[in-house]
């Protein structure tokens, strides 16, 4: 795949990069190593205040970035500028909060007695570099989820990211650079999907974490399994979207559209199934099939559109095939489903209901504002069509019986489950998956120290 920004909304290439060759690569390498060894030294307080500084340029930056990633991958404009101000909005939290998750912690005084120390530490020191391996869908926010910590751990950064976001790419790498950190503190490399195990390898880079599909996740932690080398994966999500009687059929209905078509569909995160209990049913799919009707499909840069075109025409068509092969194997269609007419990669938000097991899209992730709806007889039921899933991302549940919500936080296979609300992400919330989501996590604590040597120091008396 070549190194370009294509725009979606019409197909036109607009930009084309050459990729790094051996010699700069090598370069890059050298420098996030030599700079390492000074930037891990720096105090809170000095990487806090980088931070902040390009956190308030993003800020800045956010109408003319929201630009560029609306060219690039064809999010509308106005939540690519959504999409901006929260990445700004993690760099101030990881920069406040940085010195307390990671400061030195005391184990209990009988354990230190009984070691026969006069004082022990955990210390959280960084590892060294770390390969960001990152995807075009959220093209800020999945990187500066990995940076920000990172960089407040004392680490420095290496960023390889989808082919197709360039332009995204070489400005995160100037962000950093203009807030005044070190020119080895946050590169970005323009290569290709080939020259990642090259670069895994090296013994200089002491760790990696992919956010994409599964097939990548397996060749990225197939080749640090082999070196020794820690990572982090968020892989795909097929997340559930349940809807019991006592909900509020209304405002679940009106979130179910938001959760399916935000991104124009294209999230991990994304609810992607739909699993209604049968008093509820039909209620709750003619408004949620309203909803989704409604959506205005069009221009990405105008500022009225929820959903743009899809970020490639290999997406679109991969979208097809799943809906196709549905329909065909017996699924109806209460709206969407047809390829528009004209330029663009776009694909119109789609309900389909009648879902089976033998459905390819019952066991693929659909990328794309398609929405699949099931009928539940009961808990049980939900639980099992929700579970049926070889991802496990996160959930969404609506109910307003407390027994129900106790059984579907116990029982359900995620990483998250959001109680009557949408899924998001926080910085202040661990974020990551389960089965073939993926595994460790992101944000918050749990997040900035996946990537810390975790230093027992025990003194002597």
């Amino acid at each position: 795949m070549p190194i370009a920004t294509v725009n979606p909304a019409n197909g036109e290439t607009l930009k084309t990069y050459e990729a790094m060759g051996e010699e700069e690569i090598e370069r890059r390498l050298r420098l996030a190593e030599a700079t390492f060894r000074t930037y891990r030294t720096t105090t809170f307080d000095e990487r806090a205040r980088l931070l902040h500084r390009a956190a308030d340029l993003l800020q800045e930056d956010r109408d003319d970035i929201a630009r560029v990633i609306t060219t690039e991958m064809g999010k509308p404009v106005a939540q690519a500028r959504a999409e901006a101000v929260k990445c700004a909005k993690a760099m101030h939290w990881y920069a406040d909060h940085a010195a307390r998750l990671l400061a030195d912690e005391e184990p209990d005084a009988s354990d230190v007695k009984d070691s026969g120390a006069s004082r022990v530490l955990v210390r959280y020191r960084p590892l060294g570099p770390v390969l960001a391996v990152m995807p075009w869908n959220f093209p800020l926010w999945q990187v500066v989820r990995f940076a920000a910590p990172a960089l407040m751990a004392g680490n420095v950064g290496l960023l390889k990211h989808a082919s197709n976001v360039p332009q995204t790419a070489l400005y995160l790498e100037d962000l950093f650079h203009r807030a005044g950190f070190a020119e080895g503190c946050f590169q970005t490399l323009l290569v290709g999907s080939a020259a990642v195990d090259d670069i895994l390898r090296d013994e200089r880079v002491k760790a990696a974490t992919l956010t994409g599909s599964e097939p990548a996740g397996r060749a990225v932690a197939s080749t640090a399994g082999e070196m020794i080398k820690k990572t982090v994966l968020e892989l795909g999500g097929s997340d559930p979207f349940v809807v019991m009687p006592s909900a509020d059929l209304d405002r679940a209905a009106e979130v179910a559209v938001t959760a399916r078509a935000q991104n124009t569909g294209q999230s991990c995160i994304a609810a992607k199934r739909f699993i209604v209990h049968t008093d509820v049913y039909d209620a709750f799919a003619e408004r949620f099939t309203a909803g989704m009707r409604a959506l205005r499909v069009g221009d990405p840069m105008d500022e009225g559109t929820d959903v743009g075109p899809l970020s490639s025409e290999r997406g679109r068509a991969d979208l097809e095939e799943l809906v196709d092969d549905a329909v065909r194997s017996g699924a109806t269609v209460l709206c969407g489903g047809e390829r528009p007419d004209g330029p663009g990669w776009y694909y119109p938000p789609t309900v389909l209901a009648g879902i089976t097991r033998e459905m390819r899209i019952h066991r693929e992730e659909a990328f794309g504002p398609v929405a699949t709806l099931y009928r539940a007889a009961d808990l049980d039921e939900a639980v099992l069509i929700a579970n049926d899933t070889d991802f496990g991302l996160s959930s969404n549940v609506w109910t307003r019986d407390e027994a129900e919500i106790d059984r579907f936080v116990r029982d359900l296979e995620a990483g998250s489950v959001y109680v009557n609300g949408m899924t998001a992400s926080h910085p202040g919330f661990p974020f990551g998956g389960v089965k073939r989501s993926g595994y460790g996590r992101e944000l918050s604590g749990h997040g900035i120290r996946e990537f810390c040597n975790i230093t027992t120091v025990w003194q002597g008396a």
